[in-house]
């Protein structure tokens, strides 16, 4: 019976020492700023897209989804993201590309859409109330 407990103990503990399903560090970040901000002029209608320096690992992207809501997601690619990579806005304003790997990722999930990257962006927390905008981890 002893030795059933301890193969238990044994498959426990190597079942949590998977890989790290987000390999871009974590961050503290907390952005709080009016809707009417300058810097979140590109935010006014669905589909648009702002990145902000000084946040996250490699700057933030906000984007505002076409069903009114908002998205906020770390530029560091998470493909080798120890390199610290910041994507770039695509001419299409869907999709943002890796310049260092050529991944490319999706903004309405953040899900990478061309490989070598098989990781999401890192997605933050995205509040909106009374004009103002939130974005926490």
């Amino acid at each position: 019976m002893k030795l059933i407990y301890a193969f238990a103990a044994i498959a426990v503990l190597f079942s949590s020492c998977g890989k790290n399903s987000d390999p871009i560090p974590n961050v503290a970040v907390n952005f709080e700023a009016p809707l009417t901000d300058p810097r979140l002029a590109g935010l006014t209608a669905g589909g648009g897209v702002v990145f902000l320096a000084n946040y996250g690992v490699a700057g933030i992207i906000l984007y505002h989804e076409p069903d009114g809501s908002y998205a906020a997601y770390d530029r560091c690619s998470s493909y080798q993201p120890e390199k610290k990579c910041a994507v770039t806005l695509d001419s299409d304003h869907l999709t943002v590309t890796d310049p260092c790997s050529g991944s490319v990722f999706s903004l309405a999930d953040g899900s990478p859409v061309k490989a070598p990257a098989t990781y999401s962006l890192k997605s933050y927390y995205v509040t909106v109330a009374n004009y103002e905008i939130f974005v926490s981890n």
